[in-house]
């Protein structure tokens, strides 16, 4: 686990090359550690903050305050920390008025939130049982433990109506660490600080967790051995009857438990590969025979079993799936395994597993892996369409001719404008897309819908099907008039699920046969780079784009009366 130390020693380090993000940070304690903590966590992440630290308990102030420091600095985020121990100290204060303490307070949340357009992440409160009923104040509304699940309740009821606002649950870092972990009574009467110095490295993780999946940095695929790390025991030695899984007493039971947990990750759309050393058929024995695997063969994308190196395997499997190894997190009990990986493949997460699998949960809830910002229906139906690539890739072998194949696709694509449908999986592509990002523009749900609404914008999303199954929204263009004559690409994001079939293609004809349509004679489009990006950044030029300026946010036009549409082999279904 990283210490504060750790994490203070991040900011001498060289932070040249690293993204910079606008973060505050307004407390109604003392901020300063936490501050550190968090820049510190963020260079751990590869970002560099440009921040502002507002003034001890300031909130109000430069939340309401137009000309205050905080709102001239128009941050990206806005990190509000509003704790529980000014919470009780105005519970106490307010003698006759405690039982509408969580309303007050909620309408407060919304007045400074709803005027920013800064996305907010809001600290939640960890509870302090002031024990003045006991248990019994469960029952009693005006109690301050009863106000402050409340509050916590009403607090997850308003994120979900406001989409630019998240909660960073520290009341569930205390419920796992212990009130006595995130809390030092010495050091808070002395200083006003509030979070002790041991907590500190994991509520800034779990910040930055959050502005990390929002920048489109997060966790996408768990790949899983399968001896020892899902049951009991090798499959190729022990054989089905004797491997240890099943819901009785014993270890079994927390395997069980462990796969239901992976179960549910798999539901919410993260993708399952496997990857082990074992014969195929034997290994997939279990997901076929056993009557207490929690996991079958059709909640895996990609299943792997051979006697090849994890490494090969892996980047096998990245292959297939065509996502970043930074996006890829690998289970596996056996430690020289997980060493191995390690070191040949450093983007990837390899979490040190405790050597009791029993153990195994409670340390993988600790580390918050799989953090997001999003969910849609769509997810639900991730490993299906994953699975479907892979069919798609069996296929590409048996054609030399690239158009023979694509032909044999039977491809259809549907084009929408943004709409209520659409908008949560809109949002959620621009955070998740980073390779084939033309800007690199991050939108929240509330993002989107305002620009559905502006006039000035015209918007398209394209689905994408074919013979072997539906892709869904795969990928979406923001477009403006910035004169009588041309129209800006503001945006364009699209999966890397769908790269090679001609969507370039299809996407630039619908955006070329809108601008006809409006007697445009120019398109502008612009390639901003980052890291991860650069597999697109001759896509304008191969598209005939010349080329406007040779900056480091390169500007491409192309003139319509001279362009021919491009080959595809896409039908559409409507526009």
């Amino acid at each position: 686990m990283k210490t504060f130390n750790n994490l203070k020693n991040n900011l001498k380090k060289d932070t040249s090359n690293f993204s910079t993000l606008r973060v505050a940070l307004v407390g109604d304690t003392s901020t300063q550690l936490l501050m550190t903590a968090i820049i510190g966590e963020a260079i751990e992440r590869n970002f560099v903050l440009d921040y502002f630290e507002a003034d001890f308990n300031q909130v109000e102030q430069e939340f309401l305050n137009p000309n205050s420091e905080l709102n001239l600095f128009k941050p990206d985020y806005i990190i509000i920390f509003h704790s529980t121990h000014k919470l009780l100290q105005e519970y106490s204060n307010h003698i006759y008025d405690q039982e509408s303490l969580a309303e007050k307070r909620i309408s407060f949340i919304k007045t400074i939130s709803e005027n920013v357009s800064s996305k907010i992440i809001y600290y939640n409160y960890p509870e302090i049982d002031d024990n003045i009923f006991g248990s019994f104040s469960n029952k009693i509304s005006s109690s301050f433990v009863y106000q402050v699940r409340k509050l916590n309740f009403d607090l997850m009821n308003y994120s979900q109506k406001n989409n630019n606002f998240f909660i960073c649950d520290i009341s569930s870092v205390q419920n796992k660490f212990g009130r006595n972990f995130i809390f030092t009574p010495s050091v808070y009467a002395n200083t006003e600080i509030v979070f002790s110095i041991d907590s500190l490295p994991i509520i800034a993780s779990r910040t930055i967790d959050i502005i990390c999946s929002l920048e489109g940095k997060f966790k996408k695929c768990l790949v899983l051995d399968l001896d020892n790390t899902l049951w009991g025991g090798i499959i190729g030695d022990d054989g089905i009857e004797n491997i240890q899984l099943g819901h009785g007493i014993g270890i079994g039971k927390m395997f069980v438990e462990f796969q239901k947990w992976i179960k549910k990750l798999k539901e919410r759309g993260v993708i399952l590969a496997i990857c082990s050393k074992n014969d195929e058929e034997k290994a997939k024995e279990p997901f076929l025979k056993h009557p207490e695997m929690i996991l079958k063969l059709d909640d895996i994308s990609v299943f792997l079993a051979n006697w090849e190196n994890k490494v090969n395997n892996i980047r096998n499997i990245q292959s297939i799936l065509n996502i970043g190894f930074d996006s890829m997190v690998f289970l596996d009990d056996n430690p020289v395994e997980r060493e191995i990986v390690a070191q040949n493949i450093p983007e990837i997460l390899v979490p040190n597993l405790p050597d009791d699998p029993s153990l195994y949960l409670e340390y993988l809830y600790t580390l918050n892996i799989f953090e997001t910002t999003s969910y849609s229906k769509a997810d639900k139906d991730r490993t299906k369409q994953y699975q479907e690539e892979a069919h798609r890739a069996v296929q590409k072998k048996y054609f030399v001719d690239e158009d023979d194949f694509l032909k044999s696709l039977d491809m259809e694509s549907e084009i929408s404008e943004f709409n209520k449908f659409n908008i949560p999986r809109i949002a959620q592509l621009s955070q998740r897309s980073n390779q084939f990002n033309l800007r690199t523009i991050r939108y929240t749900e509330s993002d989107i819908q305002n620009i559905s609404n502006d006039e000035k914008y015209k918007s398209f999303s394209f689905s994408l099907r074919d013979k072997f199954g539906d892709n869904g929204l795969i990928a979406a263009v923001i477009l403006e008039k910035i004169d009588d004559e041309t129209l800006f690409i503001n945006s364009w994001f699209m999966s890397c699920r769908v790269l090679k079939r001609g969507m370039e293609n299809f996407i630039l004809n619908t955006i070329i046969e809108y601008a006809i349509g409006k007697d445009l004679n120019k398109i502008v489009g612009e390639y901003v780079s980052t890291t991860k990006n650069q597999m697109v950044k001759d896509l304008y030029t191969t598209l005939g784009f010349k080329e406007l300026s040779s900056e480091i946010n390169k500007r491409y036009s192309i003139n319509l009366k001279s362009y021919n549409l491009r080959k595809t082999f896409i039908n559409k279904i409507n526009l």
